[in-house]
C-alpha cells in the first residue's frame, strides 16, 4: 500500500505538470489573434480492490492520467482594427489559408493585399475563396455584381486579382426629361449628361420654343435636340421635332425620337401626359433629367466588406464584387489537429471541411464575417491564472504525498 501511494503521487505530479504546460501555453498566447485555448481532461487510473472485512471491500486508487487535451470552442474577444481587410468570424467557422500542399485553417483574420494584389496573411499564406470570374483576360470587368456564390469546397482557390482593372464605359441609350414649359413665349432649355462609346461625357440639350400658330384648346412647341462635347466645341448631332399638349398641359405627342451620341443612338424620352414634359399655366421652374449609361473607370483598389466579399472600387465611383472569402466548417471542430499557435489541419476526428447550404442547396458561409475587426484569444487572463493556481496546488499536494510515502517506507525499513 505504501508503494502504491508512492506511485499515485508520482502520476499526479507528472500529469499536473502536463496540465500546467497547457495552461501556461494558453496564458502566453492571451494576446495572439485568433488563438484557441486548450483545456486538460484528467481520468482516474484503475484501482486495486482490497478486502477490509468479511463483508466490505474498498478500492485503493492508482493515480490519475491525462485523458485528453480538448480545444476551448468559446468565441474570442472581438476588437476594433484600422484595416478593412482585418476580418473576424462571429460564431463557428474557419478561414482557409494555403502556402503549399493542403489548406490549413485559422481564426486569425489579419489579412492584407500584397504587392501582387493577392489576399494573404502576414506571413505570406494565401487566403482561399471563390473568384467571381467577372474579369476578362485583358483585365476588364465584364459584369458588375453584388455577391459571389461559393463554389464547392474542393475548388476554393487563391484570391488573386489583377493590379490593373478597368470598369468599361456603358454608353447612354435613353435620357428622360422632366420640366414644365409654362405657357409663355420664351424658349425653355433642359439638358442631360450622357456617355458615348468612347467613354466621353457629352451634353444633350433640348430647346423648346412655343409655336407662333397654335390650335386650341391645346398647345404646340417646337423642340431642337443637340448633342455636343462637354466643352461645347464639337457638335455630334442635331434633331428637331414638335411636341403637343392638351388643354390641361399634359403631353399627348412628340415627334422627337432619337439623337446620335458620337456613334450611339440615344432615345429621347419626354414622358406621357404629366410624367415628363408638361405645359401648365404656372411659372417655369428649372427642369431635370435622368440618363442611363456609366462612364468608365480605373481600379482604385480592393477591399473586403462585412460579408466576406472582395470589392473592387473604381475611379468612377462604381464598385463590384470580384470574389468571396470562404468560411469552412467541420462536423467536430474540436478534433482538428493544431499545427502552430493559430493554425490547424483536418484529422479523422474532425472530418473533412464542409460548407453550409441554404434552403436551395447553394453553398453559403453560414456565419457573419465582419471587417475592421479581429478576434482575440478565447482564454482570459483571470481564467488562465485560476487554472494555473489549481494545477500548481495539485502538483504540490502530489509532491507532498510522494515525500510522505517515502518517509513511511523508511520508517518501515527501520523497524
Amino acid at each position: 500500500m505504501m508503494s502504491q501511494a508512492f506511485y499515485t503521487g508520482l502520476s499526479g505530479v507528472q500529469n499536473s505538470s502536463i496540465g500546467i504546460d497547457v495552461v501556461s501555453n494558453n496564458i502566453s498566447n492571451i494576446s495572439t489573434v485568433g488563438y484557441k485555448g486548450y483545456t486538460t481532461e484528467f481520468a482516474s487510473m484503475f484501482g486495486d480492490a482490497i478486502s477490509t472485512s468479511a463483508s466490505r471491500n474498498e478500492t485503493i486508487g492508482a493515480g490519475v492520467q491525462v485523458q485528453t487535451t480538448s480545444m476551448v470552442s468559446d468565441q474570442g474577444t472581438i476588437a476594433l482594427s484600422d484595416r478593412n481587410t482585418d476580418l473576424a468570424i462571429l460564431g463557428n467557422g474557419w478561414f482557409g489559408v494555403q502556402s503549399s500542399g493542403n489548406p490549413v485553417y485559422t481564426r486569425d483574420g489579419s489579412f492584407v493585399f500584397d504587392s501582387n494584389s493577392d489576399l494573404v496573411t502576414s506571413d505570406g499564406f494565401y487566403v482561399l475563396g471563390t473568384v467571381a470570374g467577372n474579369i476578362s483576360k485583358d483585365n476588364v470587368l465584364t459584369s458588375q455584381i453584388d455577391t459571389v456564390a461559393l463554389s464547392d469546397v474542393a475548388t476554393q482557390e487563391k484570391l488573386r486579382f489583377p493590379k490593373v482593372l478597368q470598369f468599361p464605359p456603358k454608353p447612354t441609350t435613353s435620357a428622360q426629361f422632366y420640366a414644365n414649359l409654362g405657357v409663355g413665349k420664351e424658349p425653355i432649355s433642359v439638358g442631360a449628361s450622357i456617355v458615348d462609346p468612347q467613354n466621353n461625357k457629352n451634353a444633350l440639350g433640348l430647346l423648346f420654343t412655343r409655336n407662333a400658330v397654335q390650335t386650341p384648346p391645346g398647345s404646340i412647341y417646337s423642340v431642337k435636340a443637340t448633342v455636343t462635347s462637354a466643352d461645347g466645341k464639337t457638335v455630334y448631332d442635331t434633331q428637331t421635332g414638335t411636341v403637343e399638349f392638351d388643354a390641361a398641359g399634359g403631353l399627348v405627342k412628340s415627334t422627337l425620337s432619337t439623337v446620335d451620341n458620337n456613334g450611339a443612338p440615344v432615345t429621347v424620352d419626354l414622358g406621357n401626359a404629366f410624367t415628363g414634359i408638361t405645359s401648365i399655366n404656372r411659372p417655369f421652374a428649372p427642369g431635370s433629367s435622368k440618363a442611363n449609361g456609366t462612364i468608365g473607370g480605373e481600379l482604385e483598389g480592393y477591399s473586403v466588406n462585412k460579408n466576406g466579399e472582395v470589392i473592387a472600387t473604381f475611379t468612377n465611383g462604381r464598385q463590384s464584387s470580384v470574389g468571396k472569402i470562404a468560411v469552412y466548417h467541420f462536423r467536430n471542430e474540436q478534433g482538428l489537429d493544431r499545427i502552430s499557435g493559430t493554425r490547424f489541419k483536418e484529422s479523422p476526428n474532425s472530418g473533412q471541411a464542409i460548407f453550409f447550404q441554404d434552403a436551395n442547396g447553394k453553398n453559403i458561409n453560414g456565419t457573419d464575417v465582419i471587417n475592421f475587426r479581429l478576434e482575440g484569444s478565447n482564454i482570459g487572463l483571470t481564467y488562465g491564472l485560476t487554472e494555473l493556481i489549481i494545477l500548481q496546488r495539485s502538483y504540490d499536494a502530489n509532491s507532498k504525498s510522494i515525500t510522505t510515502a517515502n518517509e513511511m517506507i523508511k520508517k518501515a525499513l527501520d523497524m
